[in-house]
Formats: structure tokens, sequence, C-alpha cells
């Protein structure tokens, strides 16, 4: 999947946050949970996603590009969003 994002945003969530957008690409979208984030009048539409990357929960916010997604925001799940995350996963 292609990945597109705003460089100097990027260079923010890895001052911020220690995570580069780039590590999206291991984001493991099949076992994730994914919703439309409706919460406010976007531009676009934006989707939402807690998911597995090298075992840990991570939260995304992301929108459909020509190719791939466009990331908008990664970062750690926090603690419910872990709880969620584990409750709707669960088999």
């Amino acid at each position: 999947m292609l990945l597109e994002f705003d460089a100097a945003k990027n260079e923010t969530n890895i001052r911020n946050r220690g995570l580069s957008f780039d590590l999206v690409e291991g984001f493991d979208f099949e076992t994730a949970i994914i919703w439309q984030d409706a919460r406010k009048a976007y531009p676009e539409v934006r989707f939402s996603a807690l998911g597995l990357l090298d075992g840990r929960v991570y939260s995304l916010v992301f929108t459909d590009a020509e190719k791939g997604i466009r990331v908008i925001s990664f970062r750690k799940a926090n603690k419910r969003e872990v709880k969620r995350y584990e409750q709707e996963t669960k088999s």
C-alpha cells in the first residue's frame, strides 16, 4: 500500500511521539477495527483505526488516496483504546 503524508507533520509526529508515519507500512489492517471519523465536518472522509504493529495497539487516522492512504495521525493507543481493540477483536 502506498502511503502519503505531509513531511512537516511527519517531522512533528517524530519529535512529539517518536513515531514516523513510515511505520504505518507495518500496521495490520486485516485485524484492525476501522470506522469513519464523523466527529466534525472534515473536508474529506476520514477513518480512524485501532490495530497492531509489532504486537502493540496503535491509533491511526487516515483518508483514502488515489493509490493507498494519506496518514493524518499516528500514535500509540491509550488504555481505553487498547481495551476497546481487545474487546472487539476477541474470537
